[in-house]
C-alpha cells in the first residue's frame, strides 16, 4: 500500500520519549512492506543530522519548519482568549497553536491527487489536519498516543477538590472534542487499556484496537547476574510531575524506614532534568540524584531493586518495560504496573506490588534478603517482555489494523 502518515511531532531520535519511539518503531516496520510518505515538522530540538538519519530510514519524508508565533505575554487576557476559542470550537488551544497552514495545504493537495491508499494520523494532535469528508475517499486511521480527555479526567478524579477550575470546566468540552474527532476515522488505535476503556465509554461507534508500546530487546539486554546488597534505583525524567512526586514520596517517606533496617542502603534517583524539588533530595543520607547519565543500563544492571513508586499517572510505563527487560527485580505501584500481567492469577510472578509506605518497606526488604525471589522476578520479567512486548510483535498488530481497515474500504 501507499500510506500517507502525518506526525507533526518529529519522530527522531527515537529515544526522546514514548511518542517518538512509538511512531518511529511503527514507521520503520511499515516501511519494509509498504510505500510510506511521512509528513512531519521540525522543532527547536531537531538537529540537521536527525533529519538526515530519519530520511535514511523513510525516503519519502517531507519536513516542514516549526510554526512561529509573534511574541506576546501569556497573561490573563491571553489565557481567556484561548479558553474562549476552546469553548467555541472544542479544539484545545495547544492543538490550535501548533497548526501549520503549509502542512494543511500539502496534505489537501496529496489527498486530491488520489495517489495514496491509506491515511494515518500519528498522535491526536494531528487530527486537526484531517477533514471528515476524506472518509469517503480513503481509509483513515488514528493512533492516539495519549487521550487528552483521559489525562484531564484522571487529573480531576485524583486531585478531587484541589483540581483547578480550568480543568473541571474543560472536561466536558474535551469529552465532546475527543468523541467528535474520532468519528473522522475508520479505525482507532490506543496504547493502553485505560484509554481504550475511556474511549469505549464515550460510545464511539468506531473500532478501537489496543496496541501497547514495545521494546527493542537488543537495546535492553538482560543483566548477567542478580545483585545482592542494598541498592535501590528509581529511573525517570525528573521534571515530570508524576516522577517528582514519586521521587519525593519514596525518598522522604519510604527510604528512611528502609534505612532503619538496612543502614547501608543506597537510593539512586536517575534521570535527566531534575528540578530543585528533586535536587534537594541529595541532602538526604544515602540518596544520590544523578541527573542525566551516559548509560542507563549501568544502573539497571547493577542495582539490587528498581522501584517505580508512581502515584498519579495513567498508561503503561516505558521504564517498567525497560526494567523488566533487563531482568531487574521491581517493586512498583498499581500505576507503575498498569496494563501488565505481573502478579495476576495464572501468570508467573514478575514484579512485587506496593502502594503505601509499609508495603514498599516489606517488598524491598524481601528482595534484599531473598536471592531466589530476585532470580525468579528477573527471569519472569524478561520472559514477559520477550513473549508479549517486543516492537516486532506490536508492529505486526499495528500493521494488521491497517490491513483490515483497508480491506473493509474496498
Amino acid at each position: 500500500m501507499k500510506i500517507l502518515v502525518i506526525s507533526s511531532l518529529f519522530p527522531y531520535p527515537p529515544i526522546q520519549g514514548k511518542a517518538q519511539v512509538r511512531t518511529f518503531s511503527f514507521l520503520k516496520h511499515l516501511n519494509t512492506n509498504h510505500d510510506i510518505t511521512l509528513v512531519t515538522q521540525e522543532s527547536e530540538q531537531v538537529l540537521e543530522e536527525d533529519i538526515d538519519a530519519l530520511q535514511e530510514q523513510i525516503k519519502n519524508c517531507v519536513v516542514f519548519p516549526p510554526v512561529t508565533h509573534p511574541e506576546n505575554s501569556k497573561g490573563f487576557l491571553e489565557t481567556a482568549k484561548q479558553l474562549g476559542v476552546f469553548v467555541q470550537q472544542g479544539t484545545p488551544p495547544g492543538v490550535l497553536s501548533n497548526y501549520s497552514q503549509a502542512i494543511q495545504k500539502w496534505i489537501d493537495e496529496a489527498i486530491a491527487s488520489e495517489k495514496f491508499d491509506l491515511l494515518l494520523c500519528e498522535g491526536s494532535a494531528n487530527e486537526i489536519y484531517f477533514r471528515p469528508e476524506w472518509q469517503q475517499k480513503i481509509p483513515t486511521i488514528i493512533d492516539i498516543h495519549r487521550s487528552v480527555y483521559g489525562i484531564y479526567k484522571h487529573q480531576v478524579e485524583t486531585n478531587g477538590n484541589d483540581s483547578g477550575l480550568k480543568e473541571q470546566l474543560s472536561l466536558p468540552i474535551l469529552r465532546r472534542y475527543e468523541k467528535q474527532y474520532c468519528y473522522k476515522f475508520a479505525a482507532v488505535i490506543v496504547a493502553n487499556q485505560t484509554e481504550q476503556k475511556i474511549l469505549k465509554n464515550l460510545k464511539i461507534e468506531v473500532p478501537i484496537t489496543l496496541v501497547p508500546n514495545g521494546l527493542n530487546l537488543q537495546v535492553f539486554p538482560k543483566r548477567l547476574s542478580n545483585k545482592s546488597g542494598h541498592r535501590i534505583t528509581f529511573v525517570g525524567t525528573m521534571d515530570k510531575p508524576a516522577n517528582i512526586d514519586a521521587a519525593r514520596f519514596f525518598s522522604l517517606e519510604v527510604f528512611p524506614k528502609i534505612r532503619q533496617r538496612y543502614p547501608d542502603a543506597i537510593l539512586d534517583i536517575v534521570g535527566s532534568r531534575p528540578v530543585p524539588e528533586v535536587l534537594e533530595l541529595n541532602k538526604l543520607s544515602g540518596v544520590n540524584v544523578t541527573g542525566q547519565v551516559p548509560y542507563l543500563l549501568d544502573y539497571l544492571h547493577n542495582t539490587t531493586v528498581c522501584v517505580i513508586p508512581i502515584r498519579n499517572s495513567i498508561g503503561t510505563k516505558m521504564r517498567t518495560l525497560e526494567a523488566l527487560a533487563t531482568g531487574t527485580p521491581i517493586v512498583a505501584s498499581d500505576y507503575g504496573l498498569e496494563g501488565l500481567s505481573v502478579d495476576s492469577p495464572g501468570h508467573p510472578l514478575a514484579a512485587m506490588r506496593a502502594n503505601d509506605v509499609d508495603e514498599y518497606v516489606y517488598a524491598v526488604g524481601r528482595l534484599f534478603q531473598d536471592e531466589k525471589l530476585r532470580e525468579k522476578l528477573s527471569n519472569n520479567g524478561r520472559a514477559l517482555i520477550e513473549n508479549e512486548y517486543t516492537w516486532e510483535q506490536m508492529t505486526q498488530r499495528y500493521e494488521q489494523v491497517l490491513l483490515d481497515t483497508y480491506s473493509k474500504f474496498q
